[in-house]
């Protein structure tokens, strides 16, 4: 497997927009064609209500510049964005049960 990232990107709603005001600027700006990117896999999209979106992305370490140049063409406007590099924790939390379960810390 090549090397790749996990990326969280949390989108925070403008809340000064509503719903309809948010779909039109996403529309307008093909954010369903575009987001994200063509070679970055979507994991996971999450809707927090008050909160926003919270979508986890794996990627090449080279299409981190695509990503980030797509957010700014689509995302702002109705977005504020806040981005993280993230891990998958449920290997590290099994190695650490089974280290656990066997006297160690």
């Amino acid at each position: 497997m090549s090397e790749t990232l996990l990326v969280t990107v949390l989108l925070k709603h403008d809340q000064s927009k509503n719903l309809d005001d948010i779909q039109r600027h996403m529309k307008q700006q093909d954010w369903w064609e575009r987001f994200p990117p063509q070679g970055v896999e979507l994991v996971s999209w999450t809707v927090a209500m008050g909160l926003g979106q919270i979508v986890t992305l794996r990627l090449p370490p080279s299409l981190l510049p695509s990503l980030n140049v797509e957010l700014e063409r689509s995302a702002w406007g109705v977005f504020s964005t806040e981005v993280f590099p993230t891990y998958d924790f449920v290997p590290v939390r099994e190695t650490i049960r089974e280290r656990v379960r066997n006297g160690g810390q």
